[in-house]
């Protein structure tokens, strides 16, 4: 038996005291509602109502009943929107990752962003590479994440990619900074400063493969995880990176000088789990993609088409969020 159906059934014919008004309100014909009354007093092995007289009277049963079908029934609209706002992305716990070089302007952001959307939802913010994001997301430790294109994994969904055009990191004191644009090739025997290998192998291979496309073989590839270790390395001589624009901004010992020909663009996109996702995955996705295109949107030189038809690797992901 449908019992809160029966008791809302109830309870307008306890307010109203009148079947064929009552059966108005609720939209329905009056022999229905008369079984539907009656089919809750055989389950409850109780009458209602009395209905000896010509008006019909709640009974002693009907007084205490009521009272206790509004607070059920007031109960159940109370679970229906929890679960609403729960489906919605608006309550619980989001395990996010995000690169561990995002900027500080950007997470912050990315999380007043959440706030304003989701004032309820609790985010747990983990700083991760994306191997270590892919593992966790096919693990089920990690709800969604930030990571870095390509990116060869089954079972994920990505939400709207945004390119960042890389360019040089160089001590401001070497010849190439005097140029406005360095090609690839002017940096022969100098070494390639980067994240290493394990932290996204796709972008580590894609990068390597455009450097040699571009006549650069880096002398050696010196792993550098963290931006200050990385700043270090550039500094001391005999070695660049490519990386974006916001980078060179920590360091104001370092000059950023854009690629020529823009072969290089840093692709980023959210990423989570395409079966049973978290409600607020996709909701995470759009906002993270809104924040990095507004944290550093292509210089105008780089704007346009140049980047789309510089793209060298296969936009095998959904990008419709």
């Amino acid at each position: 038996m449908d019992l809160l159906r029966h008791l809302r059934h109830f309870v307008v014919v306890a307010h109203e005291l009148h079947f064929g008004r009552a059966a108005e309100l609720l939209g329905m014909a009056q022999p229905p509602l008369s079984q539907s009354i009656q089919r809750l007093e055989r389950e409850l092995t109780v009458e209602l109502f009395d209905r000896s007289r010509r008006q019909v009277r709640l009974t002693t049963a009907g007084e205490l009943l009521l009272g206790e079908a509004e607070e059920l029934l007031a109960g159940e609209g109370r679970l229906r929107n929890l679960m609403g706002q729960v489906r919605a992305g608006e309550l619980g716990v989001l395990r996010a990752g995000v690169p561990p070089e995002t900027p500080a302007v950007t997470l912050r952001a990315l999380l007043d962003g959440l706030t304003t959307r989701a004032a309820g939802l609790d985010v747990e913010l983990h700083e991760l590479t994306t191997a270590e994001q892919v593992r966790m997301l096919a693990e089920r430790t990690l709800d969604v994440g930030l990571v870095h294109h390509p990116v060869a994994a089954d079972g994920l969904r990505f939400g709207a990619p945004v390119d960042v055009p890389l360019g040089v990191l160089l001590p401001r004191t070497s010849p190439l900074a005097r140029d406005r644009e360095v090609a690839l090739a002017s940096l022969a025997g100098l070494d390639l400063v980067a994240a290493p290998r394990a932290t996204a192998s796709g972008w580590h291979d894609h990068l390597l493969a455009v450097c040699r496309q571009q006549g650069w073989r880096p002398a050696r590839v010196r792993p550098a995880r963290n931006p200050e270790f990385l700043f270090g390395l550039v500094l001391a001589g005999g070695g660049v990176a490519v990386e974006p624009a916001t980078v060179a901004r920590r360091e104001p010992r370092v000059a950023w000088r854009p690629i020529a020909g823009a072969p290089l663009a840093k692709r980023t996109s959210a990423v989570w789990p395409d079966r049973s996702a978290h409600p607020a995955a996709s909701m995470f996705g759009q906002l993270a993609a809104e924040v990095l295109a507004d944290a550093e949107p292509a210089p105008p030189a780089l704007a346009g088409t140049s980047l789309p038809a510089a793209r060298p690797w296969p936009v095998l992901f959904d990008t419709t969020g």
